[in-house]
């Protein structure tokens, strides 16, 4: 049966631990002649509605690493963009790739275009999850963190997008404990919440930062407005004073407390420079992750 990728949840914890073990694996064998190429003579299509940096490289680079061929499509410059329905691109992708990674705006067409592919499908982002991301971010605290992710007491600090729902996701795969600050208005969907609290996670949703930093060991956030909310950022702003992530929150946190940001981030905003620029950060190690995750991703569901 084909497998995809569309959330955390789509993972038994003991398949996420062993994708988390064998991104570690391929980490320290890049660069080297004993790095495998499972994927040799496959190919991968990635294709874009959103626009997307560190997707794009780490799917690309990942791919063309694990031997495959990485073909891109950005959507406006495809029948998908002129209204082909995803149902016939899904058909279409099938005859032509061994994969596919899809980055777009409603979680609903992830889930159309999965429903009729016979090729796995992985979720480059969406609106409501960004689960690939989370990967690295796992990766990263099992790295850099102390205790082990299990155990980890990690704060989301912001809005309740789709990077606090992966979060809420995670935790109730991987057991680590959440506590997310959100302000009134832009706390996490409710039904995202009782699922992950049904499966058995700790997950708490606070309306103030100190409530969720204390005794942190990860810290992490991310922009207040995200792609197609560039209008709504003045409000915002508003919402989110007294959210940001600088010294003394961190400060609140656990001393060996470590910092986390999906990217592209907003200095002076969400984050300060002293904390996203010093020594508490660890925000290039987890970019970096995303390349090693997805090709240990994409070698468990392709290969």
């Amino acid at each position: 049966m084909t497998r995809h990728f569309l959330t955390v949840a789509d993972l038994s914890s003991e398949e996420l631990i062993a994708i988390l073990d064998r991104s570690s694996e391929l980490k320290a064998l890049r660069g080297t002649s004993a790095h495998p190429q499972p994927l040799r003579g496959k190919s991968i299509a990635i294709v874009f509605e959103k626009a997307s940096t560190r997707t794009r490289l780490s799917f690309e680079v990942g791919i063309h690493e694990l031997g495959a061929l990485p073909v891109t499509l950005i959507s406006k410059d495809t029948q998908l963009g002129r209204g082909e329905p995803i149902e016939d691109t899904a058909r279409m992708l099938d005859r032509y790739v061994h994969g596919v990674v899809y980055r777009t705006f409603g979680h609903d067409r992830l889930e159309t275009l999965a429903a009729h592919a016979s090729i796995p499908v992985v979720n480059g982002l969406s609106d409501k999850l960004h689960p690939v991301q989370l990967l690295a971010d796992m990766m990263t605290i099992r790295e850099c963190a102390d205790p082990p992710l299990e155990k980890a007491r990690v704060a989301w600090i912001g809005d309740g997008n789709n990077m606090a729902h992966s979060w809420i996701v995670s935790a109730s795969v991987a057991g680590f404990d959440l506590a997310l600050a959100c302000p009134s208005g832009y706390q996490p969907d409710e039904g995202i919440v009782a699922a992950a609290r049904d499966r058995g996670a700790s997950v708490r949703v606070v309306s103030r930062p100190e409530e969720a930093l204390e005794g942190a060991t990860v810290v992490t956030t991310d922009v207040w407005a995200s792609m197609g909310q560039e209008a709504e950022m003045a409000a915002r702003q508003d919402a989110f004073s007294g959210f940001i992530v600088d010294d003394a929150a961190m400060g609140r946190a656990s001393d060996d407390a470590i910092f986390l940001h999906c990217l592209p981030a907003h200095r002076g905003e969400e984050v300060s420079a002293s904390v996203i620029d010093g020594p508490k950060s660890r925000v290039w190690d987890e970019a970096e992750n995303r390349l090693h995750t997805q090709k240990a991703l994409l070698e468990w569901l392709v290969s």
